[in-house]
């Protein structure tokens, strides 16, 4: 018999307040007892496509990150700094009571255990990663200060075997285009300089043969005038 999956519905009233948290600016505290396996919001804010977000946003211009874009889908981000609601202001750890779930590209909060009235609800952001990643943006742009015990130091996804596998290729291929990227660029260079010392070189013995036909013409017509 098929398993039939029950749609979450979500809270008539919003189960935590938003004030000042320990980990970063402000968090979301329960304001009651949340069941494990509850629903909590909604994650909202406007949509864009990668390309927008990357134009609206860059990670490294003043040493920060924009901890309201979150990946809906593959061709999708939602950033809540434009129109978000509370679910904004929910804050990372390594050690999570809750957890985003993508449903047709919508993004909810979920609590994975019981949490208490007054706890600080957290997920974990596990951010991609591209392999472009310093170990200094691990600590730094990208350091976690959540302080649980298994705390990775690192808002980025943990790193499994395979997945370091994958980065690595990836690195190895980004470093040979842009190697190749260099040699043609350098060969490029190369031919137009090359082109252009030889079109200085024609210019040259052009001018260097009519100087010389102009003075032989000049050398024809004042013989031609002693004859006369």
């Amino acid at each position: 018999m098929a398993r039939r999956t029950v749609k979450k519905q979500l809270p008539l009233d919003q189960p935590f307040v938003i004030r000042k948290s320990r980990i970063a600016g402000k968090g979301a505290f329960a304001n009651r007892t949340i069941k494990k396996g509850e629903r909590l919001i909604e994650y909202l804010g406007e949509r864009l496509s990668h390309a927008q977000s990357d134009a609206r946003y860059n990670d490294h211009a003043g040493g920060a990150h924009h901890t309201f874009l979150f990946n809906a889908n593959p061709s999708t981000v939602i950033d809540a700094y434009v129109g978000g609601n509370d679910a904004r202001f929910i804050n990372h750890s390594c050690a999570p009571n809750c957890e985003s779930e993508i449903e047709r590209g919508r993004v909810f909060v979920d609590a994975i255990k019981q949490i208490r009235k007054g706890d600080e609800l957290f997920y974990d952001y596990a951010y991609g990663r591209d392999g472009t990643e310093t170990p200094e943006d691990e600590t730094g742009l990208y350091g976690c200060c959540c302080g649980s015990r298994n705390c990775r130091g690192s808002i980025l996804e943990e790193v499994t075997k395979a997945k370091k596998a994958r980065l690595e290729v990836g690195a190895r291929r980004r470093a040979d285009q842009e190697e190749r990227a260099a040699a043609r660029a350098a060969y490029t260079a190369k031919a137009k300089k090359k082109s252009k010392s030889k079109s200085k070189s024609k210019s040259k013995s052009k001018s260097k043969s009519k100087s010389k036909s102009k003075s032989k013409s000049k050398k024809n017509t004042t013989k031609t005038k002693k004859r006369r």
